[in-house]
């Protein structure tokens, strides 16, 4: 009887690690969908993204202080750079895709962020001198077609706007790319878990800062659907899918979870159809096949 549970227990293991990257990928997709509905409320992309932070910033305190109970004090250089990649990864990341969101369609959003491990191989291209291998050169040339195609279906039907849109988001996507070059010697020292809680709270401290700032002292006067929907984007869109990917990826390895993450732009797609009612049509279907297959292959092939 042991025997056979010990043998059975592996694919359990597996299939619940498989469940939460995919859980994750499909809840981090539905942020785009809330702050589109947010807008479409009367909220400027500024508010959406404080009251977010408002109602994750207590979370992620409580993440980073269970991360550290038993870890060693952070050095001065070290605080330093947690700070530096909070402001790049989740500060401007956020900032610029909230903005973005204002001018271009959630399937558009999403495609676009994919290119993060893109951006990642060609920053290491640049300042760490590792060439990139024929395989990884062939994937960036059809991860890059894919936004294109995507990007003209939306380019005909909004104009100027889609064009700032997509600047705004790919800032986002090189942001958050410079975070994850970044992390890669402090993650090391630091613990994954306490790095990410760490950079969220200075992120979700500058958003809500940034706020006051704009609109001193005065709450926003807004349906009470969007608070409610402010609930949602700082929960189960943002801290739970960063728990949920964590677990799953301590348990399949970073490898297949990022594989099962290529849910996200399927889900995005399915979600702004559903809820959203954006126009979809066969190019930017296309071109989100090609961004996941170009991205996957990018993350399956080694570096030359």
């Amino acid at each position: 009887m042991s025997a056979a549970a010990a043998t059975r227990s592996p694919p359990r293991a597996d299939f619940a690690g498989a469940a939460l990257v995919a859980l994750g990928a499909v809840a981090f997709s539905g942020k785009a969908i809330i702050v589109k509905l947010g807008l479409r409320l009367g909220a400027d992309a500024v508010t959406l993204l404080a009251l977010r932070m408002l109602v994750a910033l207590p979370l992620f305190l409580l993440m980073g202080l269970w991360a550290a109970r038993r870890a060693p004090p952070l050095s001065a250089g070290d605080r330093w750079r947690v700070f530096a990649l909070g402001v790049s990864g989740y500060y401007l990341a956020s900032l610029f895709d909230f903005l973005g969101l204002a001018y271009i369609s959630a399937t558009l959003e999403r495609v676009i962020l994919y290119l993060t491990p893109t951006f990642v191989l060609l920053l290491g291209a640049v300042l760490a001198r590792r060439r990139p291998t024929r395989v990884q050169l062939v994937a960036l040339a059809i991860s890059y077609a894919g936004v294109a195609l995507a990007f003209g279906h939306d380019l005909r039907g909004g104009g100027e706007g889609v064009l700032t849109g997509s600047l705004l988001v790919l800032g986002s996507a090189l942001s958050y790319a410079v975070y994850l070059y970044g992390s890669g010697e402090i993650v090391a020292r630091v613990g994954a878990v306490r790095l990410t809680a760490y950079a969220s709270t200075v992120a979700a401290l500058l958003c809500i800062g940034q706020w006051w700032l704009l609109e001193p002292w005065a709450w926003p006067r807004l349906p009470s659907s969007v608070y409610a929907l402010s609930l949602l984007n700082g929960t189960l869109c943002t801290v739970a899918p960063v728990l949920m990917t964590m677990i799953g990826v301590r348990r399949l390895g970073s490898g297949p979870a990022s594989q099962i993450g290529m849910i996200g732009p399927v889900s995005t797609i399915v979600l702004s159809q559903l809820i959203l009612h954006e126009p979809m049509g066969p190019w930017q279907i296309a071109g989100t096949a090609l961004v996941v297959a170009g991205v996957l292959a990018v993350s399956r092939a080694k570096a030359g």
